[in-house]
């Protein structure tokens, strides 16, 4: 068997839609019972409302962190019991950084649902209802997006948020100021500007006061050693020490997703193809916008798990 260089990442929010995993749920009983075990948790049937929604509901953050969460955990356990390959190097998007750390041995599962719903909430009561948004521009340089966001609004509305690619980079604060900066944009030479399926503005200062809450709840989370090295998004570092690990998480909710630089990294590590573990294909769209010769495959339902399977399948490395 070909051995690849291959590294694993794991989606954030965006991913999630009504039905996702229901073939996989179809075929393999431990979807249904890592979602049993996530519903414990946060005392409501998580299954019913991924399988059921409605939309709406399923895209509130507090519920759609511990439902992508659980998703990603279900795949990555079928991918183990069925002797897929293990990767070296992890990392996740946002929130998907969660679901790397529990893949990697860092957080337990039930602790990690419990943390991401949390997460949800507090990101919730940060801002009022309905006044903060996030958005994709999509291509146009950082610098022209960074000088617009500066000029166009008062200090403190509108902020980059999220590197994506080198062609997309999404910005978050108040709703209005984040649609003036939208239109500036566009008129600067922007291809398109794509309203994100969140309802908090992540990743800025606006989420500080969010993450001094959770801090207080990380502390008393058990941190493990990480079995894999897992890029984090504050810094694109690789750590093996619990406590930084804890306290990346704490900056990640005040601090941009430096996702393109993770994945050059990965490339540099001698990574070739990435395999997405869990709802939409983003990350696997994204790689080729940052990478050009390195390939992505997103396992999300049963043809795809199939698949992946046929090409990384094996001795662990």
């Amino acid at each position: 068997m070909k051995q690849y260089k291959f590294a694993m990442v794991f989606p954030g929010q965006g991913s999630q839609i009504v039905g996702m995993l229901s073939d996989l749920a179809n075929n393999f009983v431990i979807v249904e019972q890592i979602f049993a075990e996530a519903s414990d948790v946060l005392g409501y049937d998580l299954w019913k409302l991924v399988k059921e929604g409605p939309t709406e509901k399923l895209n509130i953050t507090y519920h759609t962190q511990p439902a992508l969460l659980a998703s990603s955990i279900a795949i990555y356990y079928i991918w183990n019991q069925h002797n897929g390959l293990l990767p070296r190097i992890m990392a996740g998007h946002s929130l998907g950084e969660y679901s790397a750390l529990v893949c990697a041995g860092v957080l337990d599962f039930k602790d990690a649902i419990y943390l991401v719903a949390l997460r949800g909430k507090l990101m919730e009561e940060a801002v009022p209802a309905g006044t903060g948004v996030m958005a994709a521009i999509l291509g146009l340089n950082y610098k022209i997006i960074s000088n617009i966001c500066t000029e166009l609004t008062p200090k403190g509305k509108v902020f980059l948020a999220n590197f994506n690619a080198p062609n997309q980079v999404v910005i978050a604060g108040y709703k209005d100021a984040v649609e003036r900066a939208s239109v500036a944009c566009i008129a600067a030479g922007a291809k398109r500007v794509l309203r994100l399926q969140v309802t908090v503005p992540s990743h800025c200062a606006m989420m500080q006061s969010a993450a001094q809450k959770l801090s207080l709840a990380l502390q008393k989370i058990t941190f493990n050693i990480p079995k894999f090295a897992v890029i984090n998004n504050v810094d694109v570092k690789v750590t093996f020490l619990p406590e930084e690990i804890r306290n990346a998480l704490v900056c990640q909710m005040y601090s941009p997703v430096r996702w393109s630089e993770s994945v050059k990294r990965m490339a540099t590590e001698g990574v070739t193809h990435l395999l997405e573990i869990g709802p939409g294909n983003v990350l696997a769209n994204l790689t080729k916008h940052i990478v050009t010769d390195m390939t992505a495959t997103a396992i999300n339902n049963y043809k795809s798990l199939s698949f992946a399977l046929a090409h990384f399948r094996g001795d662990k490395e």
